[in-house]
């Protein structure tokens, strides 16, 4: 493996009264495709500048494969970034771009001839190695910056939000080849963004933040399926987050360290969730269901099984966008519950929930995910 391992801890980064970053702590494996996630000003482009060596921290270190990296200066450090606005040349052909920091360290002619047109094979740019960086596409400069970055051959490539200047559908390109690329030289990625899709679709893991602190690192899967708070759940794609008090937390027989909590959401009714965490009555929780999860029918369903949470109500919003239909659904005049509903089948009538139907909505206990202690500012529109 070509990466190097990353250790971030307890740094700690303010700017006048502002604190950037709080006492933050990773561990970003060689040859992760490693994330950072969070809103604008949440602190993860001042830690990646920290790890770059552009800032330095008030309190903690970082080191690469253990050594301290912190006395050292950027170009020192086995590591490059790719940044938001490119940074190219405009005088110079995309050839002479990505060679520039071959011909700083003085290398042969030949020498730099070769790997430039390496890398440029690698970006698929070999076309194009004559032009000026002006007659390129936005996606054209960006893979010439990440060919620039990667021909030094460093053990980590930083990127701050490397594909946010270009449209939705070119960016879902790029992010495809930055993974290719990522998979063919093997070395150590941390990327920065604040879109969750894109974390989500090529990340090994995923460090979400928010005020300059780290509030979950996991997988994708982990990060969606079992946020560690509110914040998390709501950030991470769409949810209904719901305040409660646990009334009762039972042992499942058939599952061993699972429990079945029965939740009390005020002016909605009773929830039951499955959890492998231990709850005792009368404790504060925030308990989230994704709206994918949730089945919506005209029909009252149909079924005798303890672990199903069913409620009534009228659809306030129907939205539908081809392959699925997001439904706004008013229950007990409080609470709008989102529901995403898929469109696998062909249908000529087009969808057959609308506006202001009666419907039923139902899930799984093992579909919610209770978020702990609950939050302030809940993610479930009320009235």
């Amino acid at each position: 493996m070509k990466g190097s391992d990353v250790f971030v801890g307890n740094v700690s980064k303010s700017f006048d009264d502002f604190t950037a970053l709080n006492n933050v702590s990773l561990e970003i494996k060689k040859g992760e495709f490693f994330s950072l996630l969070g809103p604008s000003g949440c602190g993860k482009t001042t830690l990646l500048r920290i790890i770059a060596g552009f800032e330095s921290p008030d309190t903690g270190i970082v080191t690469f494969d253990g050594s301290d990296v912190l006395p050292l200066p950027p170009n020192r450090r086995q590591a490059n970034t790719v940044f938001q606005n490119y940074a190219l040349f405009p005088h110079l052909s995309v050839f002479e771009n990505v060679a520039f920091p071959l011909r700083i360290k003085k290398t042969e002619k030949s020498k730099i001839d070769d790997k430039v047109k390496e890398y440029l094979k690698l970006v698929q740019l070999e076309a194009h190695a004559n032009k000026k960086t002006n007659q390129l596409s936005g996606g054209q400069k960006q893979r010439v910056a990440i060919a620039r970055a990667l021909i030094n051959e460093p053990r980590v490539l930083l990127l701050d939000e490397p594909l946010s200047a270009l449209d939705a559908k070119l960016r879902q390109h790029m992010l495809i080849e930055l993974d290719q690329i990522h998979d063919k030289i093997g070395i150590t990625f941390i990327y920065v963004t604040h879109d969750q899709q894109e974390a989500l679709s090529v990340s090994d893991r995923i460090a979400v933040m928010n005020q300059g602190n780290v509030l979950q690192v996991g997988t994708p899967h982990e990060i969606y399926e079992s946020p560690a708070t509110g914040f998390v759940a709501k950030f991470i794609g769409e949810t209904n987050l719901f305040d409660g008090e646990i009334i009762s937390a039972a042992p499942i027989q058939k599952a061993e360290g699972e429990y079945m909590v029965d939740l009390d959401i005020s002016g909605l009714g009773r929830i039951k969730v499955t959890t492998v965490d231990e709850f005792k009555p009368g404790q504060q929780v925030s308990f989230t269901i994704r709206p994918e999860k949730v089945v919506i029918s005209k029909e009252k369903p149909v079924t005798t099984r303890e672990d199903i949470n069913l409620f009534h109500g009228f659809v306030e919003e129907p939205l539908y966008s081809g392959f699925q239909t997001k439904f706004y659904v008013k229950v007990k005049d409080q609470y709008l519950i989102r529901v995403i509903k898929q469109h696998a089948k062909y249908s000529d009538e087009g969808p057959d929930i609308v506006w202001k139907d009666s419907v039923y909505l139902s899930w799984s206990a093992n579909d919610g995910y209770i978020v702990g202690i609950k939050d302030e500012n809940p993610g479930v529109t009320k009235s």
